[in-house]
C-alpha cells in the first residue's frame, strides 16, 4: 500500500532529474531577480518611509502591467509549447510573430494609460489613517519613479517574447544567464545611483528606476543576440521578421484559446491591485507593511511559483505529443512536490517574520504590521502553491475559459468584495482583515483539486495536417470524458 502510494504521488530519481534540468535554471534566474528586488527594496527602504511607500505604489501598478505582458505571451505560448513537442518549427515561428504583435499592442495601451492617468492611479493608494508617512512627499517620489520606469517598458516586452519562447522549447539556461546578468547590472547601479557611490550622483528613487531600466536593456540584448546567433538550435527564428503575416486559423485559435489567458492575467492582477487598494484605505502604514511582506514573500515563493512554469512546459509538451496518461501522472507528482516545497518555505518565512522588517529605515508601526502580515502569508503559502500548480495544468490543456473562472472570477467575486466590505464597513483590525482575505485561498485550492481530478485539462490542441503546414483544429483529443 505504501509502495503504491509512493508510485502515485512521488516520482523516481530520473523523473526529478528531468524536472530539475528544466526548473533549476528558472529557479536560479527567479531567485537572483527576487533577491536583487529584495536588496533594491531594502536600499530604497533605507532612504525613508515616503520613498519606500512611493516606490511600492508604482510597483503595484507595474504588477498589473507585468502580468498583462505575461498573459499575452502565455496566451500564445500554450501553442508554441505543443508545437515544440511536435518539432513543428513553422508553427513556433508563427506563434513568435503573434507574440510580437501582442507586445506592440500592449506597449501602446500601457503607455497611454500611465501617461494620461498617473495622478489618479497614484492617489488611489494614498490615504490618511496612520501615524506614518507624508502623502504629498510619497506622491512626489512615486511620480518620479514612474516616469523613469516607463523607459524600460520596450526592452521588457521584447525580452518576454524571446524569453518565453526559449523556455517553451525547454531551453531555460540562456534565459537564466540573461536574467542573472540583468540582476547584477541592476544591483550594482542601484547601489551607485541611489546612494551616490564612486563618484556617481546620489539620485535616490530616480537612481533605482534608472538602474532597473538599464538592466532590462542588458537582458533584452543578451536574449536577442543569443537566439539569432544560434539559429541552428532555434530554427523558428529563420525568417521570423520577414513579415508579421500569420495564418488566419492560428490567429483564430489563439484568440479563442489564448484570449481568456490574457484577460485572466490582467483581471487577476487588477483584482489583487483593487484588494491592495482596499487595504491601503487603512493608512500609509498599511501600504508600507504590505510592501515589506510582498518583498520577502516573493523570495520565498520562488520555487513553487517556478514549478508552475515547469508544469506548463512539461505538461504542454506531453499533451502536444499525445501522451495524456503520462501528463496526468506527471502533473500529480509535480503538484505534490510543489506543495511540499511550499510547506518548508512557509516554516522558514514564519521564523523570519519578526526579523526582516527590522532592516528597513521606517517606523515601529510599519515594522509591527509587516511582521504580522508575513506570518499570515506564511500560513497560506501551501494553498497558494497548489492553486498555482492547478492553474498551470488547466492552462496547458487549453482550458482557458476554466482558468479564467478559476482565477479571475474567484478574486473578483470573492476576494475583492470581501476586502472592500471588511475595510470600509467594519472596524476589524487590518491584520485580521488581511488574514481573512488571504485564507480564502484554501477555498480556491479545493475547487482546483476538483477540476484537476476531473481531467478536463487533458487535451491536445494542436495537430498536423497532411501537408507540411500545421493546422489547428477546434476538435480536441481527449483520453478522459
Amino acid at each position: 500500500m505504501i509502495s503504491s502510494f509512493k508510485r502515485k504521488y512521488f516520482g523516481d530519481k530520473n523523473f526529478y532529474k528531468r524536472i530539475m534540468i528544466i526548473a533549476f535554471p528558472i529557479v536560479i534566474q527567479s531567485l537572483m531577480t527576487n533577491m536583487v528586488g529584495l536588496l533594491d527594496n531594502v536600499m530604497v527602504g533605507r532612504l525613508g518611509t515616503d520613498q519606500m511607500t512611493g516606490v511600492s505604489v508604482i510597483n503595484q501598478l507595474f504588477f498589473v502591467f507585468n502580468l498583462l505582458v505575461f498573459g499575452g505571451m502565455s496566451a500564445a505560448g500554450i501553442f508554441s509549447a505543443q508545437y515544440f513537442g511536435q518539432e513543428n518549427h513553422k508553427g513556433v515561428r508563427n506563434v513568435f510573430r503573434v507574440k510580437i504583435i501582442i507586445g506592440i499592442i500592449t506597449l501602446t495601451l500601457v503607455l497611454l494609460i500611465f501617461l494620461s492617468s498617473y495622478h489618479f492611479l497614484i492617489y488611489a493608494f494614498l490615504h490618511k489613517g496612520s501615524h506614518s508617512g507624508n502623502i504629498a512627499a510619497t506622491y512626489s517620489f512615486a511620480k518620479t519613479y514612474l516616469f523613469i520606469m516607463l523607459i524600460g517598458i520596450p526592452p521588457f516586452i521584447v525580452s518576454n517574447v524571446y524569453n518565453t519562447t526559449l523556455k517553451e522549447a525547454g531551453y531555460t539556461f540562456m534565459p537564466m544567464v540573461a536574467g542573472v546578468s540583468a540582476v547584477f547590472v541592476d544591483l550594482i547601479f542601484n547601489y551607485l545611483l541611489i546612494f551616490g557611490k564612486l563618484g556617481f550622483p546620489a539620485m535616490g528613487v530616480a537612481g533605482a528606476a534608472i538602474a532597473t531600466g538599464m538592466s532590462r536593456y542588458v537582458e533584452c540584448a543578451i536574449l536577442v543576440i543569443y537566439t539569432h546567433t544560434h539559429s541552428k538550435k532555434f530554427p523558428f527564428i529563420h525568417g521570423a521578421y520577414r513579415s508579421l503575416k500569420v495564418p488566419a486559423i492560428l490567429i483564430k485559435n489563439i484568440a479563442g484559446k489564448g484570449s481568456p489567458i490574457l484577460v485572466n492575467e490582467f483581471m487577476w492582477s487588477l483584482g489583487l491591485t483593487f484588494q491592495a487598494q482596499a487595504f491601503s484605505t487603512r493608512g500609509l502604514a498599511t501600504m508600507g507593511a504590505i510592501n515589506i511582506n510582498n518583498t520577502i514573500s516573493n523570495v520565498f515563493n520562488i520555487v513553487f511559483v517556478t514549478m508552475g512554469t515547469t508544469i506548463a512546459i512539461v505538461i504542454g509538451q506531453l499533451l502536444g505529443a499525445g501522451n495524456l496518461e503520462e501528463a496526468r501522472d506527471s502533473n500529480r507528482k509535480l503538484s505534490v512536490f510543489s506543495v511540499m516545497i511550499a510547506i518548508c518555505t512557509s516554516i522558514i518565512l514564519a521564523i523570519l517574520a519578526p526579523v526582516f522588517p527590522q532592516i528597513y529605515n521606517t517606523t515601529d508601526e510599519i515594522r509591527h504590521l509587516a511582521t504580522q502580515f508575513i506570518f499570515v502569508f506564511a500560513l497560506v503559502t501551501p494553498f497558494n502553491a497548489y492553486t498555482n500548480a492547478a492553474y498551470f495544468a488547466l492552462r496547458s490543456g487549453g482550458k482557458t475559459i476554466v482558468t479564467f473562472l478559476f482565477d479571475s472570477c474567484f478574486i473578483w467575486v470573492v476576494n475583492v468584495p470581501v476586502s472592500m466590505i471588511l475595510t470600509h464597513y467594519t472596524d476589524l483590525p487590518i491584520v485580521t482583515i488581511f488574514f481573512l482575505v488571504n485564507s480564502l485561498e484554501a477555498c480556491k485550492a479545493f475547487i482546483g483539486g476538483i477540476l484537476i481530478k476531473k481531467g478536463i485539462w487533458l487535451n491536445t490542441i494542436v495537430e498536423f495536417s497532411d501537408t507540411e503546414n500545421p493546422v489547428l483544429h477546434k476538435q480536441e483529443v481527449k483520453s478522459f470524458e
